[in-house]
């Protein structure tokens, strides 16, 4: 989502050694390699799929989601329905590939209930 607004922009890359350098790198390149470094690049993750969460499932879905969390590339969710999740679990294939699709890359391979 934020490379998506940074990518015609671009920095100096910094050089431990002051000597100048010409190479620049997109700012959105910068930031998320800032974000790998800091390990943030999950909660970044988790939060776009947060805000998609009502468009990707449903309303209905999104309404008994009361956690959705990445961790190890499984996506845990927590729903307040034992039918709902009983329906979810059938079609975890389903869940996995519109993740994965709305991420433009594989960022799950399971899903785990609670």
């Amino acid at each position: 989502m934020l490379k998506k607004f940074l990518v015609n922009f671009s920095v100096m890359v910094y050089n431990p050694d002051n000597r100048r350098s010409k190479k620049e790198q997109p700012l959105g390149d910068v930031i998320e390699k800032l974000m790998k470094a800091y390990k943030l690049d999950d909660k970044m993750k988790e939060y776009d799929l947060n805000e998609a969460w009502p468009e990707l499932m449903g309303k209905a879905v999104a309404h008994r989601t009361k956690s959705i969390k990445i961790k190890n590339k499984t996506l845990h969710l927590q729903i307040d329905s034992a039918v709902m999740r009983e329906e979810l679990h059938s079609g975890k294939q389903v869940i996995i590939e519109r993740v994965n699709q709305f991420m433009k890359k594989e960022v799950i391979n399971d899903v785990w209930f609670s």
